[in-house]
């Protein structure tokens, strides 16, 4: 045991001195501590609070029931569907492919800390050219801007912004710029700041022409820098200015950096507004955002200029329940509107509809009624997707028909059946019920068809999917024995208690009877042995073993009472004890039996055997 434990303890501290010489082991904590794993989390999922406990849909793995956990007291989050679980430095690397380092940059950037100087190689998780075209975008999106607001170059393109209604402080929110109409203005600059001509035709912010010179790609254009999540320029949008220039709108080709079926415009910015407000304004560009921007309704984004895609759909449901759909007021508005609002519905958004009159988009909403009546007469007076969706229908009909009268009906009803809540199915059925003259209990019997059809008939257990999704997942595992019962559970409270660590160690030591839990607890010992207090979020970062860390955070995110005796922690003890003894017991047993069996003692040996199986009839009882 002692040879063990100073193995553990010595590869530990040789893992802390190596991490020391790169940045100290308490500066690493100082930055954990400085980021509450909630709201990190919160930035990338819709957490909600269930007991101790926040639940929201996995970001690893697609899901529609939430069974992604984050405790706050423990720091640590673990997913009961795919298994993945760590810290807050662990959920950076996993979600935005971080290393190490560069998980612990952003957060310390995050709380305003500085990391130290260090001989540290700052490895990325990005390729040295990815790492260039973001640098190239970082210099031309402050290049353009202020040419924009201060040069004489930049004046056409800031007029026009003027003109468009948009103020100082907005152009500044989103970095606005103007590219020059010269040739090789971008090229010549970009190459003084020492970046190679292939690397800015790759970015798109040049294109090669025939005789293998380069003209800026933006030039004479209006710039709407298109930001990452992150906040990081990966493309720019450019809108023509001259006439006759082809064509009016521009982006930059699609790259890894940059796709636009998974980004939406402004969502970095918009992020902490639609987590605040509870609900997501979606429109089809980037003027609209701006404008909204200005009206003061900032938890806005928007498509790249193409259909809302799945993906996006997906991101905003992580985000939020409800998203508010505000496109354009035309036939074709409306029947792109129709066709997001299904997929948001689909990967389970609630939708609602903002209707703009005479036809006009938002912007043009805007800079004609003011911010006001844009707050008050279209987000605030958003309609339900049920009220859209009738009367958007209606079109397609001739309600003088009966025939059609009936085919509408119908239509509605499949539509209602879709409907979680009762009150919302209520209050449509009547109105179905009134304009056709139909009784409510034909209408509701009809309905129920069509949910058992749909399989929208909910259990009730569906109440409560925040709280049973982790139990259904251990119900749904293989019973394990008592012994291993108690010595997960002892982990747990050793894991939250330094004193019932310790009382563990003087009685049990590493005798546990798994080959985990007996390196867990020699790790564990260690970990106290050097000074720390309590704290799963640290233990975890001293594992190496991906497996090991894994299986700590599946036992400490098991629920445990705060308050246990010495008594319960004795019967954990001697419950893991008989186990060991038993399982030596038969060892022993089993030697006996082979040397009477050599001696040619068939009597002993059956005796013996008849031992073994007593003892392994007592053990499935005990288990």
């Amino acid at each position: 045991m002692k040879d063990f434990l100073s193995y553990v303890t010595n590869s530990n501290d040789s893992m802390v001195m190596t991490m020391a010489n790169q940045i100290p082991e308490t500066v690493i904590e100082e930055i954990r501590q400085a980021n509450d794993i909630v709201d990190v989390i919160g930035d990338y999922v819709q957490l909600k609070k269930q007991g101790r406990n926040y639940f929201g849909l996995c970001p690893f793995h697609g899901e529609k029931s939430p069974s992604f956990s984050v405790t706050q007291e423990k720091q640590i989050f673990h997913c009961f569907g795919c298994g993945k679980g760590g810290n807050v430095v662990t959920f950076l690397m996993e979600m935005e492919s971080y290393s190490f380092y560069e998980a612990l940059q952003f957060l310390a950037d995050r709380a305003g800390k500085e990391l130290p100087d260090t001989e540290i190689k700052k490895e990325s998780s990005l390729s040295q050219e990815s790492q260039s075209v973001l640098s190239a975008y970082e210099w031309v999106t402050k290049l353009y801007h202020h040419l924009l607001r201060y040069a004489k170059d930049g004046k056409e393109g800031y007029h026009y912004l003027q003109a468009r209604g948009l103020a100082e402080e907005a152009i500044d929110a989103f970095q606005l710029g103007f590219a020059p109409n010269a040739k090789d203005f971008t090229a010549e600059f970009l190459e003084k700041k020492g970046f190679h001509r292939q690397i800015l035709v790759k970015a798109g912010l040049v294109s090669l022409l025939n005789d293998n010179s380069v003209s800026d790609r933006f030039r004479g254009r209006v710039i709407f820098p298109i930001r990452n999540h992150l906040g990081k320029t990966v493309a720019f949008g450019g809108r023509a200015l001259g006439e006759g220039q082809e064509p009016k709108y521009l982006n930059s080709p699609e790259s890894d950096l940059f796709q636009k079926g998974k980004l939406l415009f402004n969502f970095d910015l918009a992020r902490k507004y639609i987590r605040k407000e509870g609900e997501a304004v979606l429109f089809e560009g980037y003027m609209d955002v701006i404008s909204a921007y200005q009206a003061d309704v900032r938890n806005v984004v928007a498509t790249m200029g193409t259909s809302l895609t799945e993906y996006q759909a997906k991101l905003l449901k992580r985000y939020v329940n409800t998203v508010i759909i505000c496109y354009d007021g035309d036939n074709a508005g409306v029947e792109a509107t129709s066709k997001a609002a299904d997929l948001l519905r689909t990967v389970g958004c609630e939708v609602k509809i903002a209707r703009l009159k005479d036809g006009l988009d938002p912007d043009s909403f805007i800079q004609k009624y003011g911010k006001e009546a844009f707050q008050n007469e279209v987000i605030k007076a958003s309609e339900t997707f049920i009220a859209f969706y009738m009367r958007f229908h209606r079109q397609a009909y001739n309600l003088n028909l009966e025939g059609d009268r009936i085919k509408y009906i119908e239509k509605m009803l499949e539509q209602l059946a879709m409907i979680d809540s009762p009150v919302e199915r209520e209050y449509y059925l009547k109105e179905l019920s009134k304009e056709f003259d139909i009784s409510l209990d034909t209408l509701a019997g009809e309905l129920q068809t069509y949910q058992s059809r749909n399989g929208r008939v909910k259990d009730k257990s569906e109440k409560n999917r925040y709280t049973n999704n982790g139990t259904a997942s251990v119900r749904s595992k293989k019973l394990l024995p008592a012994f291993q019962n108690a010595e997960k559970k002892l982990i747990s409270y050793m894991l939250q208690d330094a004193s019932i660590a310790e009382n563990v160690r003087e009685e049990l030591g590493a005798a546990f009877n798994v080959d985990e839990h007996k390196i867990i607890a020699t790790y564990l010992y260690a970990f106290y042995e050097d000074g720390h207090t309590a704290d799963v979020s640290l233990f975890i970062e001293r594992l190496t073993d991906q497996k090991l860390k894994q299986m700590v955070i599946e036992i400490a995110m098991a629920p445990v009472f705060e308050d246990i005796s010495d008594k319960e922690i004795n019967d954990y003890i001697r419950v893991i004890r008989t186990q060991a003894n038993d399982v030596t017991d038969i060892q022993s047993l089993k030697n006996q039996q082979v040397m009477a069996e050599r001696q040619n003692d068939p009597l002993k040996a059956a005796q013996i055997a008849k031992q073994i199986m007593e003892i392994r009839k007592q053990l499935k009882n005990t288990n």
